[in-house]
């Protein structure tokens, strides 16, 4: 839905920046950027990876300081040296990865920002922080342990942490990336409440569908350049994503067909408990296809991470639970359950695994491309010298056609950004040519050009004949990628929806209601009875019947 209200009105600026620019090294992260942000409004700042929206922003959080140019608030020149500087001026921002104490109460976070001059007193923290829970409805237990919160809860404790700060202009930093079609709305809803307090508010998003629906005035930086500024009501997804690329992108995810489906995985009764003896994964049972792409929905933390690692060997399953797997023109099933990765790829299984965390379990960070590339196939060479050619070669094909802006192939790939680390990683695996492929997150983090690249990617891959198992957080995105979507709620299977019926609002409950009995509540007149299925897509259930 588009933002329709009458023409904004044109306000005075909250913050003017004039002829910023900033390097790291070689690299010019802004490059002479003029632009303003508005008292009162909600600004979207779009931008592919490495474009500069971060780097910009945190300028006028007080994180880094301008090699060039001056900022100025409410009309005066600010030097803004740090947060501190920042929180002074009215500023707050709040980050990706949350800066909280987890062992610590909201009111204990919130009285972390106080003053040295102010006087530490929780109950006058707490009373204070009451009433902006209750100016802007913010459903916060403020005697909860952050541990204890979901992501969502965690995310309005920085808000709240902003506010009481006195903050009358707020940056968010993809603010929505893993939050449910629900949690979104109430944040939309916050962020208006403090819009019509006369609070200004910048999100920093890859989300077209939420830039056209929150926002008055859209921002856009290319390769560290600002582009310009247009008016929400003027702008469409193609043009803000042609601002943003330099070229017209065709924004329509192909959805082929399956054909030749082929069952790939069998996993039947799979419980899996954390480090704490607490279970995260409850009797999960399903099927993947090869020839499909079977999508995962969830609340951020409901078994995503732990169902992945389990089918690939890297999570200890508890007894009784099965993942079998059916070998490419071969009749013979396999039992992986309990076996290494190391074991699962000796006995001949082509399974590829994108890892939700990119550096600490999919890359070694230290390393360059071309050795990131060697990881995974050092263990077939016949002397002791390795085979670097290969690697290379693979290392350059994948920054060519995907797009990796990175110095050389040797340079560290820590030094990169998240989103170029994302692609050396999805590239890595896909050239594998596996059977299956897993992916957790696959486009966190890039942008919308890159996005719809790896979308592509993982339709050949499926046109191939690959299980294509895809973990995502848009649901916009599953329900147009994915030709069924398996819905996890408390670390159980709450459903499987067919991809090209199912709608958000059905996902978005199946994500947040526990459903206690499926074949009862099937029939029930509120509840699409497809919801239920658990074979392939209607679509694909002949292919299925013809090739078993």
């Amino acid at each position: 839905m588009v933002n329709e209200g009458v023409k904004i009105m044109v306000h005075p600026h909250s913050v003017e920046l004039k002829h910023i620019t900033k390097t790291f090294g070689s690299v010019v992260a802004n490059d002479d950027v003029s632009m303003n942000i508005r008292e009162g409004e909600i600004l979207s700042l779009l931008g592919e990876n490495g474009s500069g929206k971060t780097s910009l922003m945190n300028m006028i959080a007080g994180i880094y300081y301008p090699d060039a140019g001056e900022i100025k608030v409410h009309g005066k020149v600010a030097e803004i040296r740090s947060p501190k500087d920042a929180f002074d001026l009215g500023i707050g921002m709040i980050h990706q990865h949350f800066k909280l104490v987890d062992v610590f109460t909201a009111t204990e976070n919130i009285a972390l920002g106080l003053n040295e001059s102010e006087k530490f007193d929780l109950k006058e923290v707490r009373k204070k922080a009451e009433e902006i829970c209750k100016t802007y409805e913010f459903d916060l237990d403020l005697d909860q342990k952050v541990y204890s919160m979901s992501v969502s809860q965690k995310q309005t404790l920085e808000i709240v942490k902003v506010l009481y700060r006195g903050a009358s202009l707020l940056i968010l930093d993809e603010p929505t990336a893993v939050l449910t079609l629900q949690e979104i709305k109430k944040l939309f809803n916050v962020i208006r409440a403090m819009k019509k307090n006369g609070k200004s508010v910048v999100i920093i998003t890859h989300k077209l569908n939420e830039v056209m629906e929150i926002s008055d005035r859209v921002a856009v930086l290319r390769k560290g350049k600002y582009i310009g500024t247009i008016h929400t009501y003027e702008a469409s997804e193609s043009l803000l994503t042609e601002m943003m690329v330099g070229q017209k992108v065709e924004l329509n995810i192909d959805r082929p067909t399956p054909k030749n489906i082929v069952k790939r995985l069998e996993i039947k009764h799979l419980n899996v408990k954390n480090i704490y003896g607490l279970e995260v994964l409850k009797d999960i049972n399903f099927d993947a296809y090869g020839g499909e792409i079977l999508g995962i929905a969830g609340v951020s933390g409901n078994g995503q991470k732990e169902l992945l690692e389990a089918i690939a060997g890297l999570q200890v399953t508890e007894p009784g639970a099965s993942i079998t797997y059916y070998p490419q023109n071969s009749d013979d099933k396999m039992e992986i359950i309990g076996k290494t990765p190391k074991a699962i790829r000796n006995a001949g299984v082509h399974l590829s695994f994108v890892p939700e965390d990119r550096l600490g379990m999919g890359l070694v960070g230290s390393m360059g491309m071309s050795d990131n590339m060697m990881l995974k196939s050092y263990e077939n060479g016949h002397s002791i010298f390795l085979d670097r050619k290969a690697p290379k070669e693979l290392a350059n094909e994948i920054k060519d056609e995907l797009g990796v802006v990175t110095p050389g192939l040797q340079t560290p790939v820590s030094r990169l950004s998240g989103g170029n680390v994302q692609k050396v990683l999805v590239g890595r695996e896909i050239a594998l040519s596996p059977t299956v492929l897993m992916t957790a997150y696959a486009v966190r983090g890039l942008d919308i050009n890159t996005s719809y690249t790896i979308y592509h990617l993982l339709n050949e891959q499926k046109e191939k004949g690959v299980a294509v198992i895809y973990v995502g957080e848009d649901l916009d995105v599953l329900l147009a990628l994915c030709d069924r979507i398996m819905v996890l709620c408390g670390g159980q299977v709450n459903g499987i929806l067919d991809g090209r019926t199912a709608t958000k609002e059905e996902v978005g409950r199946l994500m947040t209601s526990h459903v206690t009995n499926l074949e009862e509540t099937a029939g029930e007149d509120d509840v699409d009875s497809e919801i239920y299925q658990t074979e392939p897509s209607k679509a694909a259930a002949e292919e299925v019947k013809a090739n078993e």
